[in-house]
């Protein structure tokens, strides 16, 4: 009775942790099925150099790295959703944690990045 009782906290905790992450690491199958979605704006966080070289159609390019991403990205809608990528997801996965900072609630970004996008076509 007692492991019973401790192996439903522990899933009640494990639950909870999972609902209180500011944004979601997603795989491409997921990604591409977000992109359907209304109200989705696709966001490449690369640099201006990387993006010369291709990127997702119709996705919005803020560059992490730029000294005004901030100011730009407090000029997006809160109520959209967001699929964030770079090239392979680390700088987004920080995008990400800039973007929920700044109250952005529906934030994914995708694993593996543009790279793993690329390489999938």
């Amino acid at each position: 009775m007692l492991t019973a009782i401790i192996v439903s906290l522990g899933l009640l905790t494990a639950c909870s942790q999972q609902s209180d992450e500011p944004y979601q690491n997603i795989p491409l199958s997921e990604f591409k099925e977000k992109m359907k979605g209304s109200d989705v704006v696709i966001l490449d966080v690369r640099t201006p150099q990387e993006t010369a070289q291709g990127k997702i159609s119709g996705a919005i390019e803020i560059d992490y790295s730029s000294r005004d991403f901030d100011a730009k990205i407090r000029q997006l809608d809160k109520n959209k959703t967001y699929l964030v990528y770079c090239a392979v997801g680390s700088r987004s996965a920080a995008a990400c944690d800039a973007l929920s900072k700044k109250g952005f609630e529906k934030i994914y970004n995708l694993k593996g990045g543009y790279m793993g996008w690329k390489n999938a076509q």
